[in-house]
């Protein structure tokens, strides 16, 4: 079985960034810049490599903190270990962002024919 691995970009970051794929209860081992006393995590449901994992709970309107900087806000709390996407976090740049589909990211507002 292949470890899976998170990075942590800033110490001051609530998320982590999966470097590949994450199974429902699978632990997952934290790098990069990390909090002090974080080794690991326990992933609450299937996450796709490349997304965001919450490093600790966070709660409905606080900040998404990533690179140091926020790039998001709660939309509901999240907890520990949860998948942190467009399900759950409002972009603070991209209003446009609620309309994306959650998986592929496509909009849901633009009809293509």
């Amino acid at each position: 079985m292949t470890e899976v691995k998170a990075f942590q970009i800033d110490a001051s970051d609530n998320v982590v960034t999966l470097l590949s794929a994450a199974k429902e209860k699978e632990t997952v081992r934290l790098t990069g810049n990390l909090s002090e006393g974080t080794a690991s995590l326990t992933a609450l449901q299937d996450v796709p490599s490349g997304h965001k994992l919450a490093l600790s709970d966070i709660a409905e309107n606080e900040d998404i903190i990533k690179y140091g900087v926020v790039i998001g806000r709660a939309i509901c709390p999240i907890k520990k270990g949860s998948w942190v996407h467009l399900h759950n976090i409002k972009s603070v740049y991209d209003e446009r962002s609620s309309h994306l589909d959650v998986v592929t990211g496509a909009p849901k507002d633009t009809r293509y024919e």
